[in-house]
């Protein structure tokens, strides 16, 4: 799904490795930077900051989690099987995804006693050494649509367009497997891909239209959570729009530009309050949206199970109320994290193992999740007020060669 308006960083980044040549991303690699190389040349694009700061690993027993005994693990196990199918052939998944096959499904003392056998459990605290960070929610929504334009749908999803490069770094920065840059050619230069706004004020990308929806905010939105589902009211077809690419550009929060306008208070910055904003003030619409320079590219998915969630970066179905998305610099992608945060808005407790299977552009931080509420109108409403405080407890392997990171006492 990689919502979560999973978007990826910018060209600006090429710039800073020269200068800021970080180790952020576990395991940590160390590699000597390659001398300078002629055109293609990037030209100076706006700076997007790198965090070089470390998160914080403490080991504590399980008994130490908070609500860990009183957790339903049974309904944690199908996430848990998802993750190991995708992590087989990492050697210290191999033999755990193996041992879990004879784990008895419908056992929670089973399934428990198998993560208190196989896994450590490390407290996650940010490079400050806080533990605490925020807990926000996404879901795939619904949107209603066509496949041509015209009468209410005039807004347009649109595929990946063919100048769009991709540029991976891994080959010569190790650390930043997985990292992959977006641009174009321009001349003899590879420059950074332009904003939503230029993108879509230019009319580049026509052409490459899926569909066609009836209310751009919720277009915003959908890129925001990165996949969704869209109805056909017409032909009553219903498809998938999945997350297929971004234009690199950094995501920036519009309810963080309303609430410095002075438009909206903290409160008042949730995906309801945005949207009942821009609703009442129409003709700010483009000003606020395009606050956001980031721009998601979609495909379309068959959707031939309306229960399965939407993929997620693991590359697994996201299962609801069990899947979150993290920053990959700082935990790791497939394992199993155990959090502690309330319900949107209230002080009632969420005390339950989740599995990291989704990332995000707007998921920035050690002790930071987004949690997967789920498909539709329901989903919506609790993803969209959830901006809570929360703690995070990483299950790690317990016989992993690979630490997570810096250990603390």
């Amino acid at each position: 799904m990689f919502k979560l308006n999973r978007s990826v960083p910018s060209l600006a980044v090429l710039l800073l490795l020269a200068a800021c040549h970080t180790a952020v991303i576990v395991p940590p690699a160390h590699v000597t930077p390659p001398p300078a190389v002629t055109p293609p040349v990037v030209a100076p694009p706006v700076a997007v900051p790198v965090e070089s700061k470390t998160a914080k690993f403490k080991l504590l027993d399980f008994s130490a989690i908070p609500g860990w005994g009183q957790d339903n693990l049974v309904e944690a196990w199908p996430a848990f099987k998802a993750s190991c199918a995708a992590q087989m052939n990492k050697p210290d998944w191999r033999e755990l995804c193996k041992i879990a096959e004879d784990v008895d499904a419908s056992s929670d003392a089973a399934i428990r006693q198998f993560f208190e056998s196989f896994f450590d459990p490390f407290q996650v605290m940010n490079p400050d050494g806080t533990d605490t960070g925020l807990i926000t929610g996404y879901y795939e929504p619904l949107l209603r649509g066509a496949r041509k334009r015209g009468g209410i749908y005039q807004t347009p999803l649109y595929a990946p367009p063919a100048d769009l490069l991709t540029i991976d770094m891994a080959g010569l920065y190790p650390e930043l497997k997985g990292m992959r840059l977006r641009g174009h050619v321009v001349g003899n230069k590879v420059i950074p891909y332009p904003t939503r706004g230029d993108l879509l004020q230019s009319g580049a990308l026509k052409g490459q239209e899926i569909c066609w929806v009836d209310d751009s905010v919720d277009a915003f939105f959908l890129q925001v959570q990165g996949s969704g589902r869209v109805l056909m009211p017409e032909s009553k077809e219903i498809i998938r729009v999945a997350y297929a690419d971004q234009n690199g550009q950094p995501y920036k929060s519009i309810g963080r530009y309303l609430v410095d306008k002075g438009e909206l208070t903290l409160d008042q910055a949730s995906a309801q309050g945005i949207k009942n904003w821009i609703a009442t003030h129409p003709a700010r619409e483009n000003e606020v949206l395009n606050a956001n320079p980031s721009f998601v590219f979609f495909k379309e998915v068959k959707l031939t199970d309306p229960n399965r969630g939407p993929d997620g970066a693991l590359g697994v179905a996201l299962s609801e109320r069990r899947s979150i998305a993290i920053d990959t610099q700082f935990l790791p992608l497939g394992a199993p994290v155990f959090i502690n945060t309330t319900q949107p808005n209230s002080d009632q407790p969420i005390k339950r193992l989740m599995m990291a299977q989704d990332t995000g552009g707007a998921i920035r931080g050690a002790v930071r999740a987004d949690f997967f509420w789920g498909f539709g109108a329901q989903a919506g409403e609790m993803a969209g007020r959830m901006k809570q405080r929360g703690m995070l407890w990483v299950l790690w392997p317990k016989l992993a060669s690979v630490p997570l990171g810096t250990i603390v006492n």
